[in-house]
């Protein structure tokens, strides 16, 4: 009898599917059932082939030798999970496996990460699909009675294998000529390159900015404050200073007459359901975490826990399908925190409105909410917790009512000046009970919004106990912080002009995907283009000098525009791929030839008077995520020797994160308040606490110092070969 042979993305999930498809005898890299065979992938086997692989002389980085165009990409298998690859390619040449199912993510990478896998191999057998948003056992079982024909999914790889084609054609040429013409390890990419150009843009603004004074006026009356407006324009800013001051006295000691109450019923509707870019603000904002350090986060909920659906997407809206799973839902996270507004909801009629459900407005995964499968809290680890939280309060406030106030308006006139005030008085909770704070919703920050008004009538006087006039100045704009800039990388609109090609960014998805901008942020620090301080993300010497540097037009996001919108299509199967790929090849050497035609000029701004011991050149210190480090200026050298490093042992003064410096048993932590203490004694300090909990903090606090999770990405894999020397 025949077997239907399952490639999942990694192992982990590749249990999950093997479980419910009673998959039970242990192979080799593979489990084994009598219907089906399970199997995986550790990311992507298969990737891009290097440019050497197409010819030798681009072993060697020479600027005669670009552009590199290859008439065909070709793929190779990725060296260090290569014994993966032959598992899975010899369970694909099995006599006895009839069919596939692609289980990877239901994604356009994780399409790929199966098709270019099933190409290398030559598999020619039938393929179906599993599409599912919920690792749940349910949810694997469901997906398996309705497999799509892997056919419905060709658009979606061809879309992916160009985007992935693109990014090499322009990524690995420009980066080339960027790193020959300046003897400089210099990256650009499609979508690198237009976000690290916002943030100069950013820094630039804030530069340039001559802050202006200007004034405010303020009457208090009893209970209240009134504020001065403009009678023509409505403006309550002054920028005239004698203006202000003469309004201010004519004011002082005067009576109001109150002119006008308006009274409203206003009501704000929830807020919109998760997707992870939306969910990565949040995150960042109330918790500090980075947009990558969500997705983990994430990615464990989904996976692991299965309390979370599918992490990468970028829909806010669930369809009509999910509706009747909404009453189990709610019974599944019933617990803790959450179990009486659940409860709640479950006792009246569940109502929902366009801006939950919209099946036009989901496009592969649906918004991110909670499955069926019952949830522990104890098994969540804190940040687990937390990201559940946020998770778990949005869905409890989309399916509650709208929030209800009445707002009151006050208007007065005094010595032929005008005033008013506003107030406003909270007349039903709704989505709002959800949430202790204002949290779910922007707090409105006008700073008389939620002042107590008197009951007052069309009529009243109201003396002016003071009158003040408020300097102020005007503010710069602000600089990015992690979730600001994926904002602005998701509508990226307001930097094009082309009113037609905002439109494509605003209708696709911006700057990357919601499934790579975490990794395109984190590479910015990676490479010493930005680095953080506190929560605003700064750009580096390195970083502005690059964006002088890289070509006008691979600056804009504009370009990323016209891409994501032939993506799209193709996608969709209303654009052809090989017309896309030709396009991308002309503009691929018009970029060279714009890097290799410039007169600018790269200095290192961070060059310091030690030698290298191994060329002589002066090393360079780069400040990278973990810590200081010092590299050698010539980037075909690749010395590098740590210096210092960022750790999460906290001060016993300060609480801040104190910094590990030196060598072997000299190392010591110091923190920026003064604080200094070996790294032995650091270590007693912490043996000496009794408490197991101190011990597990320990612990918890070394494994952290080693491990992080490496990126999964294509390009990533593709640039694997020089991505050690980017710190130069």
């Amino acid at each position: 009898m025949g077997k239907t042979l399952v490639l999942a993305e990694k192992p982990s999930v590749g249990r999950d599917l093997a479980k419910v498809l009673n998959c039970n005898q242990n192979g080799n890299g593979c489990l084994i059932g009598q219907k089906y065979i399970v199997t995986w992938a550790l990311g992507h086997l298969v990737t891009l082939a290097d440019p050497e692989a197409y010819d030798n002389k681009y072993k060697a980085w020479n600027l005669e030798d670009l552009p590199m165009l290859p008439s065909k990409m070709e793929l190779a298998v990725i060296k260090e999970t290569s014994k993966q690859y032959g598992v899975v390619r010899n369970l694909l040449k099995q006599p006895d496996v009839e069919s596939l199912v692609i289980a990877t993510d239901a994604g356009r990478e994780g399409e790929l990460v199966a098709r270019w896998i099933i190409e290398k191999a030559g598999f020619r057998k039938p393929i179906k699909r599993l599409w599912i948003s919920s690792q749940t056992d349910k949810a694997i079982r469901e997906g398996f009675n309705s497999l799509k024909p892997g056919r419905d999914y060709e658009n979606l790889y061809h879309a992916a294998q160009s985007r992935a084609e693109a990014d090499w054609l322009i990524g690995l040429n420009v980066t080339r000529a960027l790193t020959c013409k300046y003897n400089a390890q210099l990256s650009a990419g499609r979508v690198q390159t237009p976000t690290l150009a916002m943030i100069v843009q950013r820094e630039n603004e804030i530069k340039s900015f001559i802050p202006k004074d200007y004034w405010t006026i303020e009457a208090k009356v009893n209970g209240f404050t009134l504020f001065w407006r403009d009678k023509s324009s409505n403006n309550t800013q002054l920028f005239d200073k004698a203006k202000a001051e003469a309004i201010t006295q004519k004011l002082q000691g005067q009576t109001g007459n109150v002119v006008e109450v308006k009274k409203e019923a206003k009501n704000e509707p929830h807020p919109l359901a998760y997707d992870l870019t939306e969910l990565q603000r949040d995150a960042n904002k109330r918790y500090g975490y980075s947009a990558k350090q969500t997705l983990s986060i994430m990615q464990s909920l989904y996976e692991k826990h299965k309390v979370l659906t599918y992490p990468r997407t970028d829909s806010r809206h669930i369809t009509t399908d999910i509706v009747p799973t909404l009453p189990d839902r709610l019974r599944s996270m019933a617990v803790g925190p959450y179990a009486a507004m659940a409860q709640m909801l479950l006792r009246n009629k569940i109502n929902t409105t366009s801006r939950l459900v919209d099946n036009k407005k989901v496009s592969d995964h649906h918004a991110i909410i909670p499955t069926e499968q019952s949830v522990n809290l104890s098994a969540l680890s804190f940040e687990e917790r937390n990201i559940f939280d946020l998770v778990a309060k949005r869905f409890l406030a989309v399916l509650s009512s709208a929030y209800q106030y009445e707002q009151t308006t006050i208007k007065v006139e005094a010595s032929g000046e005008q005033l008013f005030a506003k107030g406003r008085v909270t007349t039903a909770m709704g989505w709002k009970a959800v949430y202790d704070d204002k949290g779910g919703s922007e707090a409105n920050n006008d700073e008389d919004s939620e002042q107590a008004l008197p009951n007052l009538q069309k009529g009243d006087k109201l003396k002016f106990i003071s009158v003040n006039s408020m300097n102020r100045k005007t503010k710069p704009p602000a600089r990015y912080t992690e979730a600001t800039l994926l904002s602005a990388m998701e509508h990226p609109g307001k930097f094009i002009e082309d009113e037609s090609l905002r439109e494509a960014l605003d209708r696709t998805s911006g700057l990357g995907t919601p499934a790579t901008r975490a990794d395109i942020i984190e590479k910015l620090f990676s490479t010493f283009y930005v680095e953080r301080k506190g929560k605003e993300i700064f750009p580096t010497a390195k970083g502005i000098q690059l964006i002088n540097l890289a070509p006008e037009e691979l600056r804009s996001a504009e370009l990323t525009a016209k891409w994501e919108q032939q993506l799209y299509e193709i996608s969709k199967g209303k654009a052809d791929s090989k017309a896309f790929m030709n396009h991308i090849r002309t503009h691929a050497s018009k970029l060279v030839s714009a890097v290799i035609a410039s007169s600018e000029a790269y200095k290192h701004e961070n060059m310091t008077r030690e030698r290298c011991p191994e060329c002589s050149k002066f090393l360079l210190e780069v400040k990278g995520k973990k810590g200081k480090m010092l590299v050698c200026s010539d980037r075909e050298c690749g010395y590098r020797k740590g210096v210092s490093q960022i750790s999460n042992a906290r001060c016993p003064q300060c609480h801040k994160k104190m910094e590990l410096k030196g060598q072997g048993e000299g190392k010591i932590f110091t923190c920026s308040c003064g604080y200094r203490e070996k790294l032995s004694s650091f270590n007693k300090r912490m043996e000496d606490k009794t408490e197991s909990s101190d011990k597990r903090t320990v612990a918890k606090y070394m494994q952290q110092q080693k491990k992080e999770e490496p990126i999964n990405d294509a390009m990533a894999d593709a640039l694997a070969k020089w991505k050690a020397m980017q710190e130069k």
